[in-house]
């Protein structure tokens, strides 16, 4: 048993004799002792919110002396009985006098059932008991402890005091003057101590227990009467009211000094819970933006008209250029806190800020990385949209025009097929009419290829799903079943026609080639009319110079034209005239065609109608064509410089953040000038915008003048704020870590050199091995051996406390700062080492805590731990160990 074990048996036995000893105990201390103990007891039990009143009599059932326990203790005990049987009081009872046991105190004489039946002398050796062993056996100064250490508290605290000698804990007090001189001494504006008469010791003592119990919280434990009235006033009773004296003021520097730190630290703790709280609402409102965005932007629902489309264009429109822009801006703010919060919690030595699940940075950039992607397809798939339903209209146009036409010219066709006028004709009539029938397939098969035309169209406009498809169907339907049944009854007539041939042979060769000529001449006008009738579509301007050089290649054959149109009429001509002059009975009609020299003369007038007002179609859309490529070049003149401009300050950005010219502050006001730069450019870009607008509003495509496109200028002017937000914030933090710290611009700008050099691809983080080289360059030994893998994993658990693989500058320079920080409180404690071992050569727990200052003394005890030796004094640390603790066994 070492000393301190031997003082603390001998501190309780000394009690417990007395007790033994003085079973009479005098009525007059017994009163003191009864007060005294009462008024202790309830200066604990009222922090539970309870009392007693009568010290034998509330103490029986061991309640409130289990929770007296609890109180004074900061301890749980073990459930208590709630019965009202002795039985259950007595357990109660035993339960505390046990754990009174557990902290090292024999009870001799008490027992439980004592304490039940009420007996004083017991009951108040208990409760000294406890008062010893929780209110005066901690009290420990200059080596020692319990009593001494109190009576020599009081001895150094009196000594500056007249009429003041404390010599034990009865006599000493009588006075009044004794604890009137502590008061004096640690609160003197309580007090007028040059008042004071050492005659007057009531005034004295009911000054000092009145200013304790209303200004230090000491309640009042004796009467004065009680003191001056006894020739030797109880110890115990002394000294447990002196005891409150001593830990109320030894106490009030320490709960003052850690109130302070504490404010300090719940300051700085509630401002970064503030900025956590400020981050987790800021990430989750654009997360939400971006949850309630991207089903928006993924709704390809389509539209059956242009104006339908065109109105969620203008809404994509808006959201670009009105909702999106503050989202961009809260997302690079989002970013630029989360690095302030990591700083300021890396400053104070706190757990890195780990966001809730799902609202990581990384989180919320991919979320933006879906929103962007999510809004590149939606733009597609409108202006796809638009073209397709721009080719529906133009489709669905030409359907019906040449639909008209078809139906135009199949009227009246099956009635005329099914004519039996053939049965009663004559065989010039026969051959008439087997040369018209001839004349009605050549028409016919002429007619093929628009029939074929229409169902091309009509299948193509299923295809891209046009809304009004089933009208169209059921007309393409109509018009290719007439068209079967008109194959079929020509097929009809002719074997008709054929069988009566024989009989008939006179034909009239005139009428025939007549006939012959003005069908496929007809056919040729009605061709051109759909043609210069026919709706066009263009993108570029050398779309409508190929339109515009084949409608002059076709007004060159007009004169051609004119001639075959010319020789038709003169064969119509010449039959009359044969027919005036044989008196042949024709009727007036050439029976082999339909077609009359009326009708290819007005179809004539008709084409040369058409010309002009084509000519002015192509000529108002070669005007709209060249005012296109007018905005296609002012877009990409300034795209051309614009997006130059961007990429070389992201790059001039990147070399200032590398670069070691000048301080930091050098730096920081460097991109804020950049910055100020950037932002001052934002014109050029609004401007490129409504370039880009208007090309959007005309329908433009595509831009041969330049491979930027709008969404690449967006990104990289996005990006460009971000990096140079990002790149200050980044240089704050250096500034703060680097003030916070203490490290000078000489060691921050060999840091930013050591890290530039193995930063090989200047990327602005060093990957793991690149840090251990450039640790192993700045004096590290972290060898390829198990203790230097051990040591590296530690290294970048610190600096890379998310695993994400890479080193930041910032983490560097953290981690490089606390080294240096750990290596000064190191030489610091040696240094205080030399002076508390002295000749004895080595330092015990208890003087590091009671001699150094509380950061240095736990710095050296976390340390010295794993490094004391078998041979060492208990609970001491020798020289060489002390150094290895600090230094580490390379040092020694």
């Amino acid at each position: 048993m070492d000393h301190y074990d031997s003082q603390q048996t001998n501190d309780y036995m000394q009690p417990e004799e007395d007790w033994d000893r003085d079973l009479l105990l005098d009525p007059a201390w017994e009163k003191q002792q009864r007060k005294t103990f009462t008024a202790w007891c309830n200066s604990h039990l009222r922090k539970a919110g309870t009392q007693i009143e009568n010290i034998e009599e509330d103490f029986r059932d061991g309640l409130k002396l289990m929770l007296l326990l609890e109180v004074i203790s900061g301890e749980r005990l073990a459930k208590p009985e709630r019965g009202k049987m002795r039985v259950h009081k007595i357990s109660n009872v035993n339960k505390a006098l046990d754990f009174i046991a557990s902290k090292g105190v024999k009870l001799v004489s008490i027992g439980a059932e004592e304490i039940v039946d009420g007996n004083v002398k017991m009951t108040l050796g208990m409760i000294w008991t406890i008062i010893l062993r929780f209110a005066i056996q901690d009290i420990s100064v200059e080596e020692t402890s319990a009593k001494e250490g109190l009576l020599l508290w009081c001895q150094r605290k009196t000594a500056p005091y007249k009429n003041v000698n404390i010599q034990n804990f009865h006599i000493s007090w009588k006075d009044g003057l004794g604890f009137c001189a502590l008061i004096h001494r640690h609160r003197p504006e309580l007090i007028d101590y040059g008042k004071l008469r050492k005659d007057d010791p009531l005034t004295n003592l009911n000054t000092a227990f009145d200013v304790a119990e209303k200004y230090l919280d000491i309640p009042k434990m004796l009467d004065a009467e009680d003191i001056v009235g006894t020739a030797r006033p109880d110890e115990k009773a002394i000294m447990t009211y002196v005891s409150s004296f001593y830990h109320a003021f030894s106490g009030a520097q320490k709960a003052e000094t850690a109130a302070n730190r504490i404010c300090k630290v719940l300051a700085v703790n509630q401002e970064n819970e503030q900025l956590m709280e400020d981050y987790e609402k800021l990430a989750s409102d654009l997360l939400e933006w971006i949850r309630r965005t991207i089903p928006w932007l993924e709704n390809r629902a389509p539209e059956n008209t242009m104006h339908a489309m065109q109105q969620k264009l203008e809404d994509f429109r808006d959201y670009r250029r009105l909702h999106k822009p503050p989202k961009v801006q809260e997302k690079c703010q989002l970013e630029i806190n989360f690095n302030t919060l990591q700083t300021k919690l890396r400053l104070s030595n706190r757990p890195a800020f780990m966001p809730s699940e799902g609202r990581m940075v990384s989180d919320i950039n991919n979320a933006w990385g879906c929103l962007e992607q999510a809004e590149k397809g939606y733009e597609e798939w409108l202006l796809n949209e638009i073209r397709r339903l721009e080719r529906l209209d133009h489709l669905a146009e030409k359907f019906r025009q040449k639909a008209s036409i078809h139906e135009a010219w199949t009227d009246g066709k099956e009635a005329m097929l099914r004519q039996k006028d053939y049965e009663t004709a004559t065989l010039s009539e026969i051959k008439a009419l087997l040369k018209k029938h001839e004349a009605f397939e050549s028409d016919l098969a002429a007619h093929q290829d628009r029939v074929e035309q229409i169902a091309a169209i009509a299948q193509e406009l299923n295809e891209l799903d046009y809304y009004d498809s089933p009208s169209v169907n059921a007309r393409c339907q109509k018009i290719c079943d007439q068209w079967d049944n008109l194959g079929a009854l020509t097929q009809k007539r002719r074997e008709a026609l054929e069988r009566t041939e024989k009989l008939l042979e006179t034909i009239d060769q005139l009428y025939l080639e007549y006939a012959k000529r003005a069908a496929p001449f007809n056919n040729w006008m009605e061709g051109a009319m759909e043609d210069l009738q026919d709706t066009f579509i263009v993108h570029t301007i050398e779309e409508i110079q190929g339109l515009t050089t084949a409608h002059e290649q076709f007004k060159a054959t007009l004169p051609d034209a004119d001639k075959e149109r010319l020789a038709i009429l003169g064969i119509h001509n010449e039959v009359s005239k044969i027919v005036q002059t044989y008196h042949v009975n024709m009727a007036g009609t050439n029976p082999y065609t339909t077609i009359s020299p009326q009708e290819i003369n007005n179809k004539w007038d008709h084409v040369r109608q058409l010309v002009p007002r084509r000519d002015q179609a192509l000529t108002e859309e070669h005007a709209r064509q060249q005012h296109n490529e007018r905005l296609r070049k002012q877009f990409a003149a300034q795209a051309n410089v614009i997006g130059p401009w961007i990429q070389t300050k992201m790059e001039e950005i990147g070399r200032i953040s590398i670069e070691m010219h000048g301080t930091l502050e050098d730096q920081l006001s460097h991109l804020r000038q950049y910055e100020k730069s950037i932002v001052n450019y934002k014109p050029k870009i609004d401007q490129l915008e409504g370039d880009h607008q208007l090309i959007q509003e005309a329908l433009i495509f595509d831009n041969k003048h330049t491979n930027y496109t709008m969404e690449h200028i967006r990104v990289g002017w996005e990006q460009l704020l971000t990096t140079i937000a990002r790149t200050i914030n980044e240089v704050e933090n250096q500034i703060l870590t680097r003030d916070a710290k203490g490290i000078s611009q000489e060691q921050m700008n060999e840091f930013r050199a050591s890290f530039n050099h193995f930063d090989r691809d200047h990327s602005g983080t060093l990957g793991p091995e690149e840090f251990k080289a450039c640790l192993i360059s700045l004096g590290y030994d972290i060898g390829n051996d198990p203790q230097g893998e051990a040591e590296f994993a530690r290294i970048m658990s610190i600096v890379d406390p998310n695993r994400l693989g890479v080193v930041t500058f910032q983490a560097f320079i953290d981690f490089m700062s606390r080294e240096t920080a750990d290596t000064d409180t190191a030489d610091q404690v040696m240094a205080s080492f030399k002076i508390l071992a002295g000749d004895k050569n080595y330092i015990t727990v208890d003087e590091l805590r009671r001699e150094l200052p509380p950061d240095q003394a736990e710095y050296c005890i976390a340390r010295m731990a794993p490094y004391t030796g078998p041979d060492a004094v208990p609970g001491a640390l020798d020289y060489m160990s002390f150094s290895t603790a600090l230094y580490g066994e390379s040092d020694l």
